[in-house]
């Protein structure tokens, strides 16, 4: 049986207060909450929590698009962290290292506004308190 799938019939797959969950699994975990938060603000009220980092208000769907997105990513992380899926660990850590550089890259070359950057560096700090965990659990 695959990895994620021998995971989704896991009982102790159902809530992390079910099992010990190791620094790396807690800091996934949390990221995911941080990521149901953004997504749920840009779905349900997007340009009051654009305003909060002083960027530009929007009619265009896109941006509810974008929250819904980020919502099934927060449910990965969240549920991987439950899970304790160190395999998916190592992986999130190099995605979001490639935020940060992808968010950097638009602000650097005027595409979008510096507080974007912030998002970016929110996800570059969650990557290495993963990695570092990653590391000491070895």
């Amino acid at each position: 049986m695959p990895l994620l799938a021998s995971h989704w019939y896991n009982p102790y797959f159902s809530s992390p207060k079910t099992q010990h969950m190791t620094t790396a699994a807690k800091s996934v975990y949390y990221f995911g909450l941080y990521l149901y938060a953004t997504g749920c603000a840009l779905l349900l009220i997007p340009n009051k929590f654009l305003g909060l980092f002083l960027l530009p208000e929007t009619d265009e769907v896109w941006i509810r698009v974008a929250g819904i997105l980020v919502i099934c990513i927060g449910y990965y992380y969240h549920r991987t962290g439950a899970g304790n899926i160190k395999e998916m660990f190592r992986l999130t850590v190099h995605a979001r290292c490639f935020v940060f550089l992808a968010f950097l890259a638009l602000v650097v070359l005027k595409y979008a506004a510096i507080p974007l950057a912030g998002f970016g560096v929110v996800d570059l700090l969650g990557a290495l308190l993963t990695w570092t965990a990653l590391k000491k659990e070895k």
